[in-house]
């Protein structure tokens, strides 16, 4: 198996950031590559996890604040449509008919 320093499609920078040119659809020299590939894309799909979750962090006390704003002016549009409700209530429960309850 040879390394991937020392395969054509693979660079080093001066920085020594690896600069892999290799595609596992086109140009893959050894069955292990793909392995390597495969462990390269999981590494990045970490990295852009570790990201999201950072952003995700810094956003939840914002959230918070909008969420518990929002829980606030429902209550609030509630409580004052609460007479309407109110009033259905009432003539739910003090239904007027004229019957009498049968008594035995």
């Amino acid at each position: 198996m040879i390394q991937c320093k020392d395969c054509e499609f693979c660079q080093i920078s001066p920085d020594g950031k690896r600069i892999f040119k290799c595609d596992p659809f086109i140009n893959i020299k050894e069955p292990e590559c793909i392995q390597k590939w495969q462990l390269i894309r999981l590494d990045m799909l970490l990295a852009s996890y570790h990201g999201m979750l950072k952003f995700q962090q810094k956003m939840a006390p914002l959230q918070d604040k909008i969420f518990m704003y929002m829980k606030k002016e429902i209550d609030e549009m509630d409580e004052s449509d609460n007479w309407k409700i109110d009033d259905e209530q009432d003539e739910n429960q003090n239904p007027q008919n004229d019957e009498k309850p049968y008594n035995s």
